[in-house]
Order: structure tokens, then C-alpha cells, then sequence
């Protein structure tokens, strides 16, 4: 085929087949690209083929949803490039029933008059961190962002350079210090820092005191961190208040990763943390502490441009409520549930997927993920298949992404539900076919 032989956009447009495929304006735009393509490899040589079929692909493509459920095979069980924490089952009702007519989202049915959105969610987050008073925005970020905003605009912010951090997709404390208008002051060095190195640095112009956690590295060997009381006695001796970022955050004990409850017990006046990565919830960012300073944050106009949304608000109330009852959250919260999954149970499910599509059994290592416990080893066991199924794989109906290792095609256990095996086995055999 020449450049000259393509038909003209209307002249495709109308072809019969065509006829009753989409509405015009879709229909000329899926044929513009059509032919845009067909030019670009005729002139490099190659055929465009079938014209109409590929005007039909295109509209396929266009209607088709870009947001995708994916079936999560890394054993990694916060992935931040997955979507994080799945919701509870009683949280996606919640969400449901919200999202489907009105809500009272900002409307006070007692007073018949307007109400505040932060209602729904701070009574019981108070309940469940001890807290004085509560504020959710739309993530962790945004948390930190506001608090240095609204507490230190202007002033000095101390933070150790141990805790300079960086995590996913760029983000950097210092830049968001930066943002907030406040003033980074560093204290200590990288492996050390202690109480004395911000009683030094403390003066006139010091805002606050932040301590940062770590979140997806550890520095190891010969390091020092001041205790979070200790570092509450310091900003306590000269009035300066602490604000704790948790990052991740968790509202049960689990290893060393540190729960709200403890951070406010041990003085800190305000504490940030996620709500989509341990706590198992939507995306959020959480800050609770004492109250004079959180109406601060809420009365601060950044508030309105971080606030969640009503849906947020809903998949957290919900899941917040299943904490109510400790053994309920740790049956019904998917992420709780994997993190305390028996290696065996693990085992048993990826024998049952490696006997439904002829694969081996191997023992892996799965992993917390979302800057969390990144040094925490969870024994797993995957399903190994042949190496060339994984691209495959993420191209099916729903999309499995799996790990590759010394040539193989590892589908680990830990992160596949029991109700996922089947759907897995059936992208497995179609992949094949």
C-alpha cells in the first residue's frame, strides 16, 4: 500500500462496517489515529493491514478502563504501584452505599444545618489513638505539608539529617518544608543525632520540632536516635511543639513499627500517618493530637484544597470501625490478615495453584512494602512457572503481575487471596493457550 491508496478520514468513517460503531465524534477520532498510524509504516515500509479492524481496535481501546483490578503476585504487601492496601469488604459497602445517591457528608441531621465533613471520622479516631482531637486529608503528604504550614510558616523547623528522607516518586521532606514556607534547620549528623543537638540548635525563630520515621531504609550500626520522649521533654522545656510523621503509621502492635496511640502517649502534640498502607485503609493522611493545634490545621485555607473526599471518608469510617474489635480487624482487614497469614496456610495455597496449572512450589520471602519494616523478611511460598508467562500475565482479564528470579515465573502465595486462585489458574491456562 502507498500513502496515496488510504481512503480519506470521511471516506473510512463512513464504511459500512463501521456504520453503527460509535458515535461520530469518537468514530473520526479513533479513524484520525487510524490513519495517522497506517501512514507512519507505510512509510517505513511496512502494510497497515486491515484498516477497519484496526479503527474497531481503537475504539475498543478508548471505551476500555484504564484503572484495572490486578491480581498482585509480588508477595509485597503494600505496593505502592498496586494501589497499596485492598479495602475491607464492609469498607467497599460503605463506599458503595455513599457513592450511589446524597450523603450527609457536610449536613448536621441533628441541627438541621450545615456540618463539618471532619465528623464522621474524628470521634472514632480519637477513641482508637487517644487523642484529643482529629483531621483527615487526602494523604500523608498532604498531613505534613499542612501541620508545617499552619504551625510554621515562616519559621524554623528542626529535623535531624538522619531523617532527611526520601521516598516513592521523589518525595523529599526537605521540598516539602520548603513548600510549606517554613525554614529547614538540620540538627545532629546522618548516623547520630541526640536530644542535646536540638536543645543546641533551638532559638528565637524555631517553630517546631519534627521527627521523621524512616520508613523504607534503616541506617545501621554505629547510630543514635533520641527517644520521641526524649525529644517531647526538649520542645516541653521551651514551649516548642513536636510533631511526629509516622509515615506508614498502625493502630495495632506490630514489631517496631511505632502506632499512633504510643507516639501521643509518649507527648507528642501532633502525629501524621497514611491510612492506605498498614492500616489497611483508602488513601488519607491522618493527623491527631492535641486539640488547639488541629484546629489550627483545620482552619488553615491549605485545609480545603487537601480535604478528602466523601468516598475517603466512608472506605475509613468503615474500616476504622472494624478496629473496634481487635481479632474482628485482624480477620476482616486484608492487610492485617496477610501480614499474620501461618507460612503453612501460604504453603498449602500455592501447592493447590501449582497442581491446578502445573507449576512447582518454591519458598520465597514476601515483604511488608510501603515504607514499612523494610528490613522484616515474611517466609512464603510461590507457584514457579516458566519465565516467558509473566509479561504475558499482565496482559490478562484481570492482569497478574508476578515476580521473575533465576528464570522463572514466580506467582507468590502471600498476596494472592484464596478467592484469587481460581481467577489466576484460568489466566494461567489462557496465557498457555
Amino acid at each position: 500500500m502507498q500513502l496515496r491508496d488510504l481512503p480519506s478520514v470521511d471516506e473510512l468513517a463512513a464504511d459500512e462496517r463501521l456504520a453503527n460503531a460509535a458515535p461520530r465524534q469518537l468514530l473520526v477520532s479513533a479513524v484520525r489515529s487510524t490513519l495517522s498510524r497506517a501512514r507512519e509504516e507505510i512509510r517505513a515500509g511496512a502494510d497497515p493491514g486491515d484498516l477497519i479492524g484496526r479503527v474497531e481496535l481503537e475504539l475498543d481501546a478508548a471505551r476500555s478502563a484504564r484503572l484495572r483490578r490486578t491480581i498482585n503476585a509480588t508477595g509485597v504487601i503494600v505496593h505502592t504501584n498496586l494501589g497499596r492496601a485492598p479495602l475491607a469488604a464492609e469498607a467497599i459497602e460503605r463506599v458503595s452505599v455513599v457513592a450511589g445517591g446524597y450523603s450527609n457528608l457536610e449536613y448536621d441531621l441533628a441541627e438541621g444545618g450545615r456540618g463539618s465533613r471532619q465528623d464522621h471520622v474524628a470521634p472514632i479516631l480519637r477513641r482508637l489513638t487517644g487523642a484529643e482531637a482529629a483531621l483527615v486529608v487526602n494523604n500523608n503528604a498532604a498531613a505534613v505539608l499542612l501541620a508545617l504550614a499552619a504551625l510554621a510558616e515562616g519559621r524554623e523547623v528542626l529535623v535531624s539529617r538522619g531523617e532527611l528522607i526520601e521516598i516513592g516518586d521523589g518525595f523529599r521532606i526537605p521540598d516539602v518544608l520548603a513548600r510549606s514556607g517554613a525554614r529547614l534547620r538540620e540538627v545532629g549528623t546522618t548516623n547520630r543525632t541526640r536530644a542535646a543537638d536540638y536543645e543546641r540548635a533551638i532559638g528565637p525563630e524555631t517553630a517546631l520540632l519534627l521527627r521523621v520515621h524512616q520508613s523504607n531504609f534503616r541506617v545501621l550500626g554505629f547510630t543514635e536516635q533520641p527517644r520521641l520522649a526524649e525529644l517531647v521533654r526538649v520542645g516541653q522545656a521551651h514551649g516548642i511543639p513536636v510533631v511526629d510523621d509516622l509515615g506508614s503509621g498502625v493502630l495495632v502492635e506490630l514489631e517496631d513499627e511505632p502506632s499512633a496511640r504510643d507516639a501521643l502517649a509518649a507527648g507528642a502534640d501532633l502525629v501524621c500517618f497514611s491510612g492506605d498502607k498498614l492500616l489497611g485503609g483508602p488513601q488519607a493522611g491522618i493527623v491527631v493530637g492535641r486539640g488547639e493545634l488541629v484546629e489550627r490545621l483545620r482552619r488553615h485555607p491549605l485545609q480545603r484544597a487537601l480535604r478528602a473526599d466523601k468516598l475517603t471518608l466512608a472506605a475509613l469510617e468503615a474500616t476504622l470501625a472494624l478496629y473496634l474489635d481487635p481479632e474482628r480487624a485482624a480477620r476482616e482487614i486484608p492487610v492485617l490478615r496477610m501480614l499474620a497469614e501461618p507460612a503453612e496456610t501460604v504453603r498449602a495455597r500455592a501447592l493447590r495453584l501449582a497442581e491446578l496449572v502445573g507449576g512447582e512450589v518454591e519458598e520465597t520471602v514476601g515483604r511488608v512494602g510501603g515504607g514499612a519494616l523494610p528490613l522484616a523478611e515474611l517466609p512464603s511460598f510461590a507457584c514457579a512457572l516458566e519465565e516467558e508467562l509473566a509479561a504475558r500475565l499482565r496482559e490478562a482479564d484481570p492482569p497478574v503481575v508476578a515476580l521473575v528470579r533465576d528464570g522463572c515465573c514466580l506467582l507468590d502465595c502471600r498476596t494472592i487471596a484464596e478467592a484469587e486462585v481460581d481467577d489466576v489458574v484460568h489466566a494461567v491456562m489462557a496465557c498457555r493457550s
